[in-house]
């Protein structure tokens, strides 16, 4: 997951590229097969103890997926952590300093 997070006129603003292939399970392999479902069901952003972002995600969503937000109270210096949950059960987390 690459984040970036930046203070700008008084906002954090956010921009988030989550590395997932997103698959619906729908789609079928080159063997004909269904490739099973694989996609991002949450995702939350936490800055200083609180939930500052939260999105569902679906299998409608494409791969590799890009989010942007924006969030007040936010300091340069300031640690965001963002984490997504996938239908699997798999789980990535990353913290970003606020520039």
């Amino acid at each position: 997951m690459k984040v970036k997070a930046k203070v700008k006129k008084g906002a954090v603003v956010v921009k988030l590229l989550a590395k997932h292939p997103m698959e619906t399970g729908r789609r079928k392999g080159k063997d004909g097969k269904l490739i099973p479902g694989h996609y991002i069901t949450e995702l939350e952003g936490v800055h200083n103890g609180e939930r500052v972002f939260q999105a569902e995600l679906g299998p409608a969503v494409s791969k590799d997926p890009y989010l942007a937000f924006s969030f007040t109270g936010g300091n340069t210096g300031d640690t965001l952590t963002m984490s997504w949950l996938d239908n699997t059960g798999e789980t990535k987390s990353t913290d970003v300093a606020i520039r």
